[in-house]
């Protein structure tokens, strides 16, 4: 076998792997870590912090107080159940914002199933004369939406209206107010901001 000499040692690829090789790659490696961290652990947090603090909620988040001075987060779905309010979409963690979540259960799933078929007898039992918005049967990923579907609250106009004694009408122009439309995606509405004002009619 032929024997390479140290001409063709020094000038062999293989050379690449040596020590003063490792070392500029190290260095490399080392320079262009420390530049992403401190683009995507500095710079980008702070951006984006100091995009928040000019919102007019500075990055806490909306607060809504209701009639009793409590004070909620308008983004963070809460639990309706009453028939003097709209409902919210249902949640499979109840509505805990310490563990949000989704339940992870297939569409075929039985237990999923049973669950969603429960939901809509209840649904239905409640609001005998409206259709059954799927937003109203099925939880959504995070188990804290905030919002429903027009077609979900004005399934339960009627129900409203009929235990505050309040006409259907008066309750559907509340919805209306409260209709937020997109500029991608359907229009929503914020139940515990119509929820609130609700109790402001009443008063």
């Amino acid at each position: 076998m032929e024997k390479l000499n140290n001409n063709q040692l020094n000038n062999s690829p293989v050379r690449g792997l040596g020590g003063n090789a490792w070392g500029a790659n190290f260095w490399s490696a080392f320079r262009l870590t420390f530049f992403l961290l401190l683009i995507c652990a500095i710079i980008y947090p702070l951006l984006v912090l100091g995009i928040a603090k000019i919102t007019p909620d500075q990055g806490y988040g909306e607060k809504i107080t209701d009639k009793n001075g409590k004070t909620y987060f308008a983004n963070i779905g809460q639990k309706f159940d009453k028939d003097v309010y709209f409902h919210s979409r249902p949640s499979a963690v109840d509505y805990n914002a310490a563990g949000s979540g989704g339940s992870n259960k297939g569409p075929t799933n039985p237990e999923y199933l049973k669950t969603v078929q429960e939901r809509v007898n209840e649904f239905r039992a409640k609001n005998p004369d409206a259709e059954i918005p799927v937003d109203m049967v099925t939880a959504g990923g995070s188990g804290l939406d905030p919002h429903v579907s027009v077609t979900a609250a004005e399934a339960q106009i009627n129900r409203v209206a009929s235990a505050r004694n309040i006409s259907p009408e008066k309750i559907k122009e509340l919805v209306n107010k409260h209709t937020e439309k997109l500029f991608f995606g359907p229009a929503r509405i914020n139940v515990l901001k119509l929820n609130i004002e609700l109790d402001k009619m009443n008063n």
